[in-house]
């Protein structure tokens, strides 16, 4: 029997009713705020025939303490997690776009990796089941919806999936503050799987490894690094550039 979940907020719970609306039990609307988002994110869950419950303030903080709900929450079943990422690349039309996320554990930085994710067209996100946080609430919060749309596969072994990935014919991208290359010398129009440590402890050492090429952000100011979530952003953008002008990768699905 599945389990089921929290998920708060109004991006992530209109992006679970447009996406898995069997999957949700009910939706808890306050009772006390009757602005236009909430009536829509209600008309939504009414259109996909799921149970809308009104609820005051304090049922709704005391399901979910100490987080900031926005008035509106659902009950649905959790998501099966992806584990091989051979099951994403059998299905991917044109080259495919990776994330590969090697230790990062806060849920902003995943939830707004996610995001950037979604809006630059990369197939999946890919990171360690050992060394990474899962698809908590504060993640699908802070990924707007993201979530639901960007499949996040966690693997037992990353090293052993990157190689996975080059025998597929990706081309794997290390972003590393010591490298020489600046990553818009990369070649990502291709099939590229894009490799971001946490900031700090960088990528591990047998996953730097597995990198074809290293490459850096050029920075002019005095900061030594960015927040992962930052430089995904910036690493993703210039992958979405290079395939635009290259006249691909318009549409991830």
């Amino acid at each position: 029997m599945s389990r089921e979940r929290l998920v708060y907020g109004f991006h992530a719970v209109a992006a679970r009713l447009r996406q898995d609306p069997a999957g949700v039990k009910e939706v808890y609307v306050l009772e006390s705020r009757g602005d236009a988002r909430l009536r829509d994110v209600a008309a939504l869950a009414a259109e996909r025939a799921v149970r809308v419950v009104v609820v005051p303030a304090e049922r709704l903080d005391r399901m979910l303490p100490g987080v900031r709900h926005q008035g509106v929450a659902c009950t649905a079943e959790a998501r099966k997690a992806i584990q091989d990422i051979e099951d994403i690349l059998d299905v991917v039309e044109g080259p495919p776009l990776l994330l590969v996320l090697d230790g990062v554990t806060d849920p902003h930085n995943l939830g707004a990796c996610l995001r950037s994710a979604d809006a630059l067209g990369v197939h999946a996100v890919m990171a360690p089941k050992d060394r990474a946080v899962g698809l908590t609430p504060v993640v699908e919060k802070v990924a707007c919806g993201a979530a639901e749309t960007v499949p996040y596969v966690m693997v037992t072994n990353l090293a052993r999936s990157l190689d996975q990935v080059k025998e597929r014919g990706l081309f794997v991208v290390g972003l590393a503050g010591e490298a020489s290359a600046p990553l818009a010398a990369q070649a990502l129009d291709g099939p590229v799987a894009l490799v971001l440590g946490a900031e700090g402890d960088g990528m591990r050492r047998l996953t730097r490894e597995r990198c074809d090429a290293l490459a850096v952000i050029p920075m002019s100011g005095t900061v030594e690094s960015l927040n992962v979530s930052v430089a995904a952003g910036i690493c993703l953008y210039e992958a979405r550039r290079q395939r635009l002008a290259a006249g691909g990768g318009l549409d991830r699905r």
